[in-house]
């Protein structure tokens, strides 16, 4: 699957999703994409959008989304924080529908 890690997860991430094409939003030369515009350009050339954005699906509209999303829910954004949910993440990209979105990781109410 191609997966797109967002700006706001460290680019070293990308290195512990084997078996898919993982690339940056920086790579993609999107860094300067507002959210709208950046879900819009996703839908030809992503499958799945990695983010710990957990306001995505409240500030857009993703009914029209072709992709799946994963929001990472951590108490912050270090590759040491975010690593152990990795194998969660590689176990759901394969069961996700296009257009799902799921939040994997610890939730701090």
């Amino acid at each position: 699957m191609r997966v797109l890690l967002d700006e706001c997860l460290p680019r070293k991430l990308k290195y512990r999703l084997n078996g898919h094409e993982v690339t940056t939003v920086q790579e993609r030369g999107w860094s300067s994409k507002k959210n709208g515009e950046l879900l819009r350009l996703m839908n030809e050339s992503v499958d799945v959008f990695l983010t710990s954005d957990q306001n995505l699906r409240y500030q857009q509209d993703l009914s029209n989304i072709r992709y799946r999303i994963i929001v990472l829910v951590a108490h912050d954004n270090r590759l040491l924080t975010l690593q152990p949910f990795m194998p969660q993440v590689q176990q759901a990209i394969p069961l996700m529908l296009p257009g799902s979105v799921i939040e994997i990781g610890m939730r701090e109410d």
